[in-house]
């Protein structure tokens, strides 16, 4: 019954009631109608869910809320900001983010702008995913990528594009026309290096959108927080930092929101607090740039199960609305 129910459906349900009549009795016939029903319905305004954001106005959706950890069952940092139905701007895209763009409707023929915090794994390894997945959509235009500069440890946003695409020694090569010049209009990724300081710097400036960026500390790896003004709004993305400077509360200053990385939490040391904000780092510069709302996302296990103790020191320092972020919000 359910194979057939399933042929049905993709014939567009005509002879529906014909052939559950055929199967059932009358009455039990009715029943399994209205059940059917029932599930397609529920199965259709699920899935209208999943895929509508930003149809009206201006919306941040969050396609990976989680780190680097596949145990958190979320995929890794990525953002999409959606204006009147179209998305615009993507930044990061960790893995597992190229699913959940796809998830959300979203289009990358119709993507003003890509933008890198830094080059970590889960911050930029579904890139080749969503860029080979373009190469099928009618895209007219160059997309340009904005990222940091390198190091010793971290590519270049150019190295970065480049040793994914270009000849001769590019890892996936067969797609160097992407990176070839080529004729005027056509679609080419326009890799570009930010060099950042401690306060904030205009990268991109459209008819709709200006970008600007700080550089922020996350240990020895070069990396930036951004700030997307647009549809008269300001949307700043912390990126991954330990917090230290005035730069971060300098580009946050009156952001409509503020998406910050909820990595560690209060009281971490070592390492991890080498490289991520603890919750009243968060609160304290949520407060000083006086952000209207405030997001927290690159949730990982060592947070998770930790949101009453992070809002309690978020709190004590910022009193506007705070939510945890997860995939598709």
């Amino acid at each position: 019954m359910k194979k057939m129910m399933t042929s049905w459906a993709r014939r567009g349900n005509t002879n529906i009631l014909d052939v559950v009549l055929h199967i059932y009795s009358p009455n039990q016939a009715v029943k399994s109608l209205l059940l059917f029903v029932f599930l397609l319905s529920v199965y259709r305004a699920s899935s209208l869910t999943a895929q509508s954001c930003g149809a009206n106005g201006l919306a941040v959706q969050v396609l990976g809320s989680g780190g680097p950890e596949s145990q958190d069952k979320r995929a890794s940092t990525s953002y999409l900001i959606w204006d009147q139905g179209k998305a615009r701007v993507v930044v990061d895209a960790g893995g597992g983010s190229a699913l959940r763009f796809g998830e959300s409707g979203a289009q990358m023929s119709q993507v003003d702008i890509f933008l890198f915090s830094h080059f970590h794994v889960d911050h930029s390894s579904d890139f080749p995913a969503l860029i080979f997945s373009s190469w099928f959509e009618d895209r007219k235009r160059p997309l340009p990528v904005y990222g940091p500069s390198g190091n010793k440890y971290m590519p270049s946003t150019t190295e970065f594009v480049r040793d994914l695409f270009s000849e001769p020694h590019g890892a996936w090569r067969y797609l160097s026309d992407l990176v070839e010049p080529g004729d005027e209009g056509s679609y080419q990724l326009q890799p570009h290096n930010v060099e950042a300081g401690s306060t904030p710097i205009l990268v991109f400036r459209n008819a709709d959108i200006a970008v600007y960026a700080v550089s922020v500390v996350h240990g020895v790896f070069p990396a930036l927080a951004w700030r997307v003004d647009i549809g008269g709004k300001r949307i700043v993305f912390s990126g991954d930092t330990n917090g230290t400077g005035e730069g971060l509360t300098e580009l946050a200053a009156n952001a409509d929101l503020f998406v910050a990385h909820n990595a560690v939490p209060e009281g971490a040391t070592g390492v991890e607090r080498h490289l991520h904000m603890p919750p009243s780092v968060i609160g304290t510069i949520a407060a000083n740039a006086h952000v209207e709302e405030l997001v927290l996302s690159h949730r990982m296990l060592r947070t998770l199960g930790k949101e009453t103790e992070t809002l309690t020191e978020i709190k004590r320092r910022y009193s506007g609305p705070i939510q945890f972020a997860n995939d598709h919000d």
